[in-house]
Order: C-alpha cells, then sequence, then structure tokens
C-alpha cells in the first residue's frame, strides 16, 4: 500500500466521512465547491481506489455505488504498518514517532498498549 495522491486523498475523505454508499456523481458534485474536475477523472480515480482494494462497488441501475473497504482508522493502521515493516530500525524509526505526537496522544498510545494483549487481540 502506498500513500494516497492528492485527489485520491480527497476522494477517500468523502467516502469516509458518508455513512452510506455513494456514486460517482455525489463525490463529484462535493468536490467541484472546491474545483473543477470532470466526470471521468473522478470516475478514473475511484475505478482506481476500486482495484486497489481501497473502494468495494455494487451496481445499481447504469451506476456504481461505493463505499469504503475499511475503516480510514484501519487505513491508517495498514499504512503505519508497512511504513514500520519497511523500517531497517523499527524502534529508532518508534522513538521518531514518539516525539511528532503531542503528549495526550503519547497516554493515549500507552492507555492502548495496556489493553492489548501480543498477538492481535484485546482484553
Amino acid at each position: 500500500m502506498r500513500q494516497l495522491g492528492e485527489l485520491e486523498k480527497l476522494v477517500m475523505d468523502r467516502v469516509w466521512a458518508w455513512e452510506h454508499p455513494v456514486a460517482v456523481r455525489e463525490v463529484l458534485e462535493d468536490l467541484q465547491r472546491d474545483r473543477t474536475l470532470a466526470y471521468t477523472t473522478v470516475m478514473t480515480v475511484m475505478d482506481n481506489l476500486h482495484r486497489k482494494g481501497l473502494l468495494t462497488r455494487e451496481k445499481e441501475g447504469r451506476a456504481y455505488l461505493y463505499r469504503p473497504a475499511q475503516t480510514r482508522e484501519q487505513h491508517t493502521a495498514a499504512f503505519m504498518g508497512e511504513v514500520l515493516a519497511g523500517s531497517t530500525d523499527r524502534q529508532v524509526t518508534l522513538l521518531h514517532f514518539l516525539e511528532q505526537i503531542p503528549a495526550d496522544e503519547v497516554a493515549r498510545l500507552r492507555e492502548a498498549l495496556g489493553e492489548h494483549v501480543p498477538g492481535g487481540n484485546a482484553q
């Protein structure tokens, strides 16, 4: 999984924000509040996100309705896991990460680690 491109991120932000399956037209209309885009551009981006496994889709009439394959939090965690896996020194990478986050988030991380049981299960 690679980091999302600018337009991919904008599309995913919109799809994650909605609690229902969305059509390309809905995403296009929302994005066009900020910039001019062609329908085919948004359709291509959403098709690419589907092929990458980030969106699922089902046909409704002549159009596809899309929804996220995972939550924003699940996607972020998977991306962080891949970044960490690509590090030559995980401990140093984690220390650099901890230096970048605010103290309240470090406290939340400590709390989450206290609740976590090795092997991926929570208590």
